[in-house]
């Protein structure tokens, strides 16, 4: 920053008390240079320990890029700026307001940047106390909803079903969606604290006894199925892979994943929210204890959560589709050669509006296509017309990244070109990262 002035910390006592002002009057001139040299020095070393880190972003793509999280270590942090266990720090844009942070379960620290197509800039991190920060990424598990795990940040919200809906032998295995409007605040807590109030239930059983279309309308006034102003779940998901859950294939057939077993929180906010999840053994073309992990992560400011996939008992390379869910012909958009495929849902309820979908890879898939199920699988999967897969190789002990989300056309995104060009964007610059440099 251009109005920044070090603070120097405590300045080492240097007795040069055997001077006399006469005495050094008497010195030549290269001892006196000598001399005040090294109280220069001094001084320099003393206000070393607080000169502001340096953090260089640069954006190799001809597109702007407003709000897009990078990573800083905490442990460089730590080491360049001599920070105590309990020191805080302020980090600073380049015209010098500070930005919001927050310190990541692996240690980094992470901070939204703005930066021009093709352009530089500078961010400064010095010691100092932070403003705080609104949460905006956020989530925990509902075991009052059947162990859902779910989780937002200011434009999205999602859902995976969890170990108790598995126990009653319902098919979840694909994500669900809580669509947003209207609010920045997360609305998770209170959509699900009014769906389960044991007492709006209540009356909706004593009425069913005398009035069924009575009680039906009284669910719609705190149903999170129905839009009150500020979001809603109308998404369907069914036995399908839903939203964007990536499954390993047995030839053609996907192995289709049942709920999670063992979750752990790992960030919860303000800025970054991710959620490990592990899944029961399963079987695949012979391979018969097969366990899936995901790490799942979402942004602040992001409309697509990243998803790090992997698989602990395979023994050969297998294909792995991601699979988003058909629900009509509606408009398919899959282009395996720039990364990404994206699909218009219709919703369920006839006002509802419409739901973009979409998946990005940050590295080369095989192909992007749509696949019709049969008339008998359509029975079996509540009706559902198919899935739009983007299909790859997934190798034992690698781990496969991808990038899923959706946006809706009564929030910030109007149509299915905005759709297009935003996931079109998002696939160049996770295969195009910003390059962070610390000075």
């Amino acid at each position: 920053m251009d109005n920044w002035k070090p603070e120097c910390r405590s300045v080492p006592v240097i007795h040069f008390s055997f001077f006399t002002r006469k005495t050094f009057n008497t010195l030549t001139p290269v001892m006196k240079k000598t001399i005040l040299s090294c109280l220069a020095a001094c001084l320099l070393l003393a206000c070393e320990d607080n000169q502001p880190l340096t953090v260089t972003i640069s954006n190799p793509l001809e597109l702007e890029r407003s709000g897009e999280m990078i990573e800083v270590s905490m442990g460089e942090i730590s080491n360049r700026l001599k920070l105590a266990d309990t020191a805080q720090f302020v980090v600073f844009n380049a015209e010098g307001v500070e930005v919001p942070y927050q310190i990541t379960y692996d240690e980094k620290v992470i901070f939204p940047v703005t930066i021009g197509a093709k352009a530089s800039t500078t961010y400064t991190i010095e010691p100092g106390s932070p403003a705080p920060v609104d949460t905006k990424a956020c989530g925990r598990q509902y075991p009052e909803r059947m162990d859902d795990m779910a989780w937002e940040n200011e434009l999205v919200g999602f859902r995976a079903y969890g170990p108790a809906l598995q126990a009653k032998g319902e098919r979840g295995f694909g994500y669900d969606l809580f669509l947003k409007r209207g609010t920045s605040e997360p609305i998770l807590e209170e959509l699900y604290a009014t769906e389960l109030n044991p007492e709006s239930w209540k009356k909706v059983n004593e009425l069913r006894k005398t009035d069924k279309k009575a009680a039906e309308e009284l669910i719609k006034t705190f149903s999170y199925h129905v839009d009150h102003g500020y979001g809603m779940d109308c998404y369907a998901v069914g036995p399908t892979l839903g939203a964007g859950v990536a499954a390993l294939m047995d030839d053609d057939d996907i192995v289709y994943p049942w709920c999670y077993k063992d979750f752990e929180v790992l960030d919860n906010g303000p800025l970054r929210f991710t959620v490990k999840l592990v899944f029961n053994p399963l079987t695949v073309k012979g391979d018969s204890n097969v366990v899936e992990t995901r790490i799942i992560t979402l942004d602040a400011g992001s409309h697509l959560n990243r998803t790090a996939v992997s698989y602990d008992g395979l023994q050969e390379t297998r294909p792995i589709a991601t699979g988003i869910v058909l629900h009509d012909d509606g408009a398919v958009t899959a282009d395996a050669d720039n990364g990404y495929m994206t699909y218009v849902d219709p919703t369920t309820g006839p006002d509802n509006g419409k739901v973009f979908i979409g998946a990005a890879f940050p590295t080369d898939i095989k192909e992007a296509k749509v696949v019709k199920f049969s008339a008998n699988e359509k029975k079996q999967r509540a009706n559902a017309e198919g899935h739009v897969l983007a299909t790859g190789d997934y190798e034992p002990g690698s781990t496969y990244v991808y990038y899923w989300g959706f946006g809706w056309d009564r929030a910030d995104v109007k149509d299915a070109d905005a759709w297009n060009n935003y996931m079109a964007a998002f696939a160049q610059k996770v295969r195009n990262p910003l390059t962070v440099t610390i000075d």
